[in-house]
């Protein structure tokens, strides 16, 4: 699933700088640091993706951009269409987003210390085109995130996983009760089809 070559001359130069960042190692607020400088760079290019990565689907859509071979990290696009919302959802892994055109509404949550409590909120934010977040890390890695503007939103996000395959947790906000499972990739659209 490893596309080490997109096309797009700064894309494939950015997967390439991450995969250096992360076999360099490191503790993970390094490779996160490291990583977000990188992505910032990478958004000031005047078109960062091909089209077939921009389109929505039915529901929230994660599209391989990279896997590595060892599948250290992922790169994934994330389109949501307008008013679209995630699950409220853990990572299991850190990760970092940047937004490539829209508005994404974030809100951030608190474990919750024991079964069956409510969540509560630790922060509430919009990322807009151009900017760059840190989404998840090991101590904080529970949100819930919709598209806010009036067209889809589109995200690069970096994990130290293979996203699309790893477990991850869904939870019900009033409750906090959680269930397994896993966000599956979504097949990349052909080049000429729109939805």
């Amino acid at each position: 699933m490893a596309n080490t070559n997109i096309g797009y001359s700064e894309l494939d130069s950015f997967i390439q700088d991450v995969e250096q960042i992360v076999q360099s190692g490191g503790i993970e607020e390094v490779l996160i640091s490291k990583i977000k400088t990188r992505m910032q760079q990478l958004l000031k290019s005047e078109k960062v993706l091909p089209d077939q990565y921009m389109q929505p689907q039915p529901t929230s859509a994660l599209y391989p951009l990279h896997v590595a071979q060892d599948e250290s990290f992922s790169i994934a696009v994330t389109v949501f269409n307008v008013g679209q919302p995630s699950p409220m959802h853990d990572h299991g892994t850190w990760g970092v987003i940047g937004v490539v055109k829209g508005v994404e509404h974030e809100i951030k949550y608190a474990r919750p210390s024991g079964e069956n409590e409510p969540l509560t909120v630790v922060q509430d934010r919009y990322i807009r085109e151009g900017e760059v977040g840190i989404c998840c890390s090991s101590e904080q890695d529970l949100h819930q995130v919709e598209c806010a503007s009036p067209m889809p939103c589109v995200g690069i996000h970096v994990y130290g996983a293979n996203i699309g395959k790893i477990e991850r947790h869904m939870y019900n906000p009033q409750t906090g009760a959680k269930k397994v499972g896993i966000t599956p990739w979504v097949p990349v659209p052909d080049s000429n089809s729109t939805l």
